[in-house]
């Protein structure tokens, strides 16, 4: 007897087998486009990194695959009317990338210095963040 698989135990079939997508998502909430940095430790140093242009009422991975850490730090602004940040001091740079290993010295290093707010993602290997008005 032959026997033929239906099609939502193929559907799991195929699932299971493909691997798990996991990002780390910001999605802007607001009317305006932002552009967003995110500070991390690499395993190795802490760093930040940026920037990603969000459209208005849009979402964006800023960090693909597993995450593998607890928590990651946002800098967001609209260039004009609003920023998201906080407490935790990561360098940035004016141009459209950057990339600055270690926390300290910005300045001496051609750098400005921000203050980014914390993303707590918990055990979570897929997280967004989402940020609005």
């Amino acid at each position: 007897m032959r026997r033929t698989l239906t099609a939502p135990l193929l559907a799991a079939l195929i699932l299971a087998s493909s691997p798990a997508w996991a990002d780390l998502k910001v999605c802007n909430q607001t009317v305006r486009p932002m552009k967003v940095a995110l500070g991390r430790f690499n395993g190795t140093d802490w760093m930040s990194e940026g920037w990603w242009t969000i459209s208005p009422r849009k979402c964006r991975a800023i960090l693909s695959g597993k995450l593998d850490a607890r928590y990651y730090y946002l800098f967001a602004s609209n260039g004009g009317a609003g920023s998201w940040d906080g407490n935790k001091s990561f360098c940035v740079a004016t141009g459209n990338t950057f990339q600055a290993i270690g926390r300290g010295s910005c300045a001496a290093r051609g750098f400005d210095r921000k203050g980014f707010f914390e993303v707590d993602t918990g055990t979570k290997t897929d997280f967004t963040q989402s940020l609005s008005d």
